[in-house]
């Protein structure tokens, strides 16, 4: 194993140092197998209307590629000349790139539109790699050798300086660019004030003209929602929701029978509740009782903190859509409780009195009796449901801010279970202002009522405006010292559980990221917590970890060490989260070169790639491929000298999830690559 390894050169094309490699075809075989995959890609029917120069380059590219086979064909096939050896790794390379180029192209013709245009990056790096790939292939095709004319040879030259080119940088359409940035303005923008021809001519332009055509892109998201729930990604979840959200709208609006109607009833106000007055009564309502956002009389009004007045409904709506500012002053809210105007309300009664007002809040008519009475009933139950757990939420914030250390406690428990249950919950008792006076409890010395403290936090983080708030209280460093100093353990894995679910916001992977106590306190937990408390740990990490800066933090935190040691630990059952962590830190340097530094992680991995769950496969793939780039031809040597790696590899390239057939055929190249470069120096 001393001696330089090369497949081109020194060995058998179908082996490394001994160990036979799947994949590689007699030349016959390849060549026609080629011609046939770049003559798909050349004709394709169904191109992706987004992508369009990107998409060019590569049909082209397979245009030039498909006159070179079929000049090799030609000449190969009647026997007048053979194929040189050293070629075979280089035309089974070509076969890898067109194959991915044209996987790329599917995915992209039968991707949604607006999930494309909204990641054009990565579409682009996608072809960026494929470029790559093929100039890598091309450096180490022996044109010279080959039994071409003269004229495909030239081509064959150009082509490479071409991908040459075109690999040192990513092409990004100023046009997508421009177009997306249209389209996010669109989406900024509140329901009721959509202009809708711009909408229409956006979605014309990437293919969505028809009604038939907004009903596939929603079943494409829908699709995308399911293959990222199984990923994790909860964060593009919850954006794709967003995008159905938009399209269903905007095909309701657009396709509806009578375009005249579609305006007024997009501006409607979307309370289902209204006033039922004559119009001379209507026009006499006092400006003090009407809401400034709705101008309806306001049944329910309360004080922001700017000290304005509003409907509650309708102030309510304005925070949840992530406003932190008072409607009519524009002022910044330093809190978002919302206090009952006790006075103006008995005002406002007595006013409907004399007006003989009393009795005209009403609900829209139904359809029927029976479903009016049904409806009355839901309406009142939950109105009373809502009401009681403001009520609640208002009393036991009243005694976290005025009771005695014990009276605190037991609110602070109170809240805790309260927020446990529904998104309304958590609502409601952030409006009623809970959360600067839990977050002032994270400091008691009190234990339990620390731990109620950060766990009532917790489930209201939930809750997504809620993360803003907490974030906005200064919550995050006392957070952090209950992470670390915490008397009670479950105070302090619900303080990652905290830091965890806030970190789901990208603002917030940015600030947690910057504190480097936030970042030990999680490894530490790794170390000594329960099963529980280092799974959430493992979860924190990995989320904070997706933010490329945060990489190093996590790796000079001394996580990679706890990490390995974890993959042994069959009692912490946290393999699969430990995995996905060390996979993001393979992408920075630091990690990789610490990851390889552990004498025991390659043998790990590829026992992981033998009996691990099917995503700790996948991860486990791409940390040994990363070490194998980063590493070079010594890592691959650490690799194939244990027995298991090169049989596990090839048996899941034939039988694995998609993702890791490909990543584990992208390993059995990036190892015949390595070493076919090796024939003068021993490293690649």
């Amino acid at each position: 194993m001393d001696r330089p390894l090369s497949l081109l050169h020194s060995t058998p094309p179908e082996s490394i140092a001994g160990v036979t490699l799947s994949g590689l075809l007699p030349p016959a075989s390849l060549i026609e197998s080629l011609l046939h995959a770049s003559a798909d890609l050349a004709t394709l029917d169904s191109l992706p209307l987004l992508q369009t120069r990107n998409t060019a380059s590569a049909i082209q590219r397979a245009r030039l590629i498909s006159s070179l086979l079929e000049d090799l064909h030609d000449s190969t096939s009647r026997g007048r000349r053979s194929l040189p050896s050293s070629s075979i790794l280089c035309l089974t390379e070509l076969s890898s790139v067109i194959k991915r180029t044209k996987t790329l192209l599917d995915d992209l013709t039968s991707a949604s539109a607006l999930c494309t245009l909204l990641n054009a990056e990565a579409s682009a790096k996608r072809f960026l790699s494929c470029t790559r790939e093929l100039s890598a292939a091309l450096d180490i095709l022996p044109l010279s050798l080959l039994p071409i004319s003269s004229d495909i040879r030239e081509q064959i030259e150009l082509l490479h300086r071409q991908t040459k080119r075109a690999g040192a940088d990513l092409f990004v359409d100023s046009r997508e660019i421009h177009l997306r940035d249209e389209l996010l303005c669109i989406m900024a923008k509140e329901k009721g004030f959509l202009d809708f021809s711009k909408v229409e001519e956006v979605m014309s332009r990437i293919g969505l003209r028809t009604a038939a055509a907004y009903q596939e892109e929603i079943k494409k998201l829908e699709a995308e929602i399911l293959e990222q729930a199984g990923t994790g990604g909860l964060m593009a979840v919850s954006n794709i929701n967003n995008l159905i959200a938009f399209v269903s709208y905007a095909k309701n609006i657009i396709f509806r029978s009578s375009k005249a109607d579609a305006f007024p009833k997009a501006l409607s106000r979307s309370s289902s509740w209204s006033v039922a007055t004559s119009p001379a009564i209507a026009s006499n309502i006092p400006d003090e009782f009407r809401c400034p956002i709705t101008l309806d009389l306001m049944k329910d009004p309360v004080v922001l903190a700017s000290g304005h007045t509003y409907d509650r409904c309708s102030i309510s709506q304005w925070i949840n859509s992530g406003h932190q500012t008072c409607p009519k002053s524009g002022q910044k809210l330093i809190h978002m409780a919302l206090i009952p105007n006790y006075n103006l309300k008995s005002l406002y009664e007595q006013w409907c009195k004399e007006n003989n007002l009393s009795s005209t809040l009403r609900h829209r008519a139904p359809d029927s009796a029976a479903e009016e009475a049904v409806t009355v009933n839901h309406i009142s139950a939950t109105r009373a449901a809502i009401e009681a757990a403001r009520m609640t939420a208002e009393f036991l914030v009243g005694k976290l801010a005025m009771g005695s250390p014990e009276t605190q406690r037991q609110a602070a428990y109170e809240l805790r279970l309260l927020a446990k249950f529904g998104m309304e919950n958590r609502r409601i008792i952030a409006e009623a202002g809970a959360i600067p006076f839990l977050v002032t409890l994270l400091g008691s010395r009190d234990p339990r009522t620390q731990e109620n403290a950060v766990t009532a936090l917790l489930n209201l983080s939930i809750f997504e405006n809620n993360k803003t708030l907490i974030m906005a209280a200064g919550a995050l460093d006392s957070i952090v010292k209950v992470l670390r100093d915490g008397e009670l353990m479950e105070a302090r894995e619900n303080a990652a559980a905290t830091i965890f679910s806030l970190s789901i916001l990208n603002e917030c992977k940015v600030e947690i990221g910057k504190r480097v106590e936030a970042v030990a306190g999680l490894v530490e937990l790794l170390q000594d917590g329960t099963s529980a408390g280092k799974r959430d740990a493992a979860t924190a990490l990995l989320n904070l970890a997706v933010y490329d800066p945060n990489k190093t933090a996590v790796v000079e935190a001394g996580a990679v060490p706890v990490l390995v040691e974890l993959l042994m630990d069959e009692k912490a059952g946290i393999t699969d989260d430990v995995l996905a962590v060390l996979s993001l830190l393979c992408e920075c340097k630091e990690g990789m070169r610490v990851i390889g530094d552990n004498k025991a992680v390659v043998a790990i991995l590829v026992d992981l790639m033998r009996f691990g769950s099917e995503k700790g496969k996948e991860n486990a793939i791409a940390v040994l491929m990363g070490l194998c780039k980063d590493g070079g031809a010594e890592m691959g040597r650490r690799l194939l000298m244990n027995a298991r790696s090169v049989p596990s590899l090839q048996s899941l390239a034939a039988t694995g999830s998609m993702r890791a057939r490909r990543k584990a055929n992208a390993l059995l190249r990036l190892l015949n690559r390595c070493f076919s470069q090796s024939n003068s120096a021993p490293v690649c």
